[in-house]
């Protein structure tokens, strides 16, 4: 819709999990670095964490997107409650065929086919999503099956990826003997104010946009209504870019980014932050400039280097105007601008402006001599719905 208003080869804040957007935060980067460090010591159990839409299944990806020809992977995701046979998942995860529903054969058809793995100098790896949903039985299992070795070696390595409560479920007294496997446990949190300025300029660089299409100013407001959340920054940038292209406009800033805010405000649907409270534009300004500097003095950053060049105005405001309001079609001074009342930003229009728009360092998971061979990895996705 967009794309080719902005200069854009691909839209830059879809909310699929792409690999090819993934931004490297420091957080991210520690994670795949744990993640490989694990698969290389031959941990038995990695647990991967983090609340909805931080970016874990993007991690995942991009750890199947460098895999090697002795890596085997099986996935298993969007598990539920009616999981079912968890044997019977993982053999299909595999792509290995059993015709008997009984149990002792299908264990015994999976041992097999890990210890012929094992002989042919193949690592296999089973990877979970969305793990919290999986029950204190079904988490058990998995131990048990752990228990696969050939003398020192795991023939089995499992990478469990799933929400907080994952974390909650494996401290249960029940499974202190699995919690004492896990060799290697990381939970991705948000990204800080620095680390969400650049994955937006990183994912409008991916596809090719302008990198500075989004003010300062405008990335502020977006990090404060979100709070670092990847999934939450995608769909505000990708609705501001929308309303930036139906206005017609080259730079999106914060009256774009608080329209889509109110917005999404009234249909409820998106978890957003510091929603509450009435407050006029100043206020709301020295709000986001707190949560700005709350983040960059949580991360000990405290150096904000030069400030940003002052950005271009549309049109000069009188000087007792702090925002300008659309009132039937006639520009009017809105001076203490209530932020409850967001509904006038999204009629906001420039003066003369229609609306409508132009016709590391990374443990390496197998050794350097592999590493060198170039090998690709055997992927099998499982989807469960």
């Amino acid at each position: 819709m967009y794309e080719a208003f902005y200069g854009m080869t691909q839209r830059p804040f879809a909310l699929k999990p792409d690999p090819a957007f993934l931004f490297m935060s420091r957080k991210h980067r520690f994670a795949f670095s744990m993640i490989e460090y694990a698969l290389s010591g031959q941990a038995g159990f990695t647990v991967i964490t983090g609340d909805i839409g931080s970016g874990k299944t993007t991690l995942i990806r991009h750890l199947l997107k460098r895999s090697y020809k002795n890596v085997n992977y099986g996935i298993i995701s969007n598990t539920h409650e009616s999981f079912g046979s968890l044997l019977q998942w993982i053999l299909t995860a595999f792509g290995i065929a059993v015709d008997t529903n009984d149990l002792a054969a299908r264990y015994e058809t999976f041992v097999s086919y890990l210890i012929s793995q094992y002989a042919a100098g193949k690592q296999t790896i089973l990877i979970v999503d969305e793990a919290q949903n999986l029950s204190i039985e079904l988490l058990e299992e998995l131990r048990l099956l752990s228990n696969i070795n050939a003398d020192e070696d795991q023939l089995l390595q499992m990478i469990l990826v799933g929400q907080p409560e994952l974390l909650e479920k494996l401290r249960r007294p029940e499974l202190v003997q699995f919690a004492q496997r896990i060799s290697v446990s990381y939970h991705l949190a948000p990204l800080s104010y620095f680390e969400a300025r650049g994955y937006i300029k990183h994912r409008l660089t991916v596809a090719q946009a302008d990198p500075e299409l989004f003010s300062e100013a405008a990335i502020k407001a977006v990090f404060h209504f979100t709070k670092g959340v990847p999934r939450l920054i995608n769909s505000v940038c990708d609705m501001a870019c929308v309303y930036g292209y139906a206005d017609g406009l080259s730079t999106l800033d914060t009256d774009i980014v608080l329209a889509v805010i109110h917005d999404k405000k009234q249909s409820g649907l998106l978890p957003l932050y510091n929603l509450g409270g009435r407050l006029d534009r100043q206020e709301l300004e020295a709000s986001i400039e707190a949560s700005v500097t709350a983040s960059c003095s949580e991360d000990g950053a405290y150096d904000f280097g030069p400030s940003p060049a002052p950005e271009e105005e549309r049109q000069a405001p009188p000087s007792d105007d702090r925002i300008r309001v659309s009132r039937g079609g006639v520009q009017q001074p809105a001076v203490q601008q209530p932020l409850h009342d967001l509904g006038s930003y999204s009629t906001y229009r420039p003066a003369g402006q229609h609306a409508s728009p132009p016709s590391n360092v990374i443990v390496p998971i197998t050794s350097q001599r592999r590493r060198q061979a170039g090998r690709q990895g055997n992927l099998k996705w499982l989807f469960r719905f």
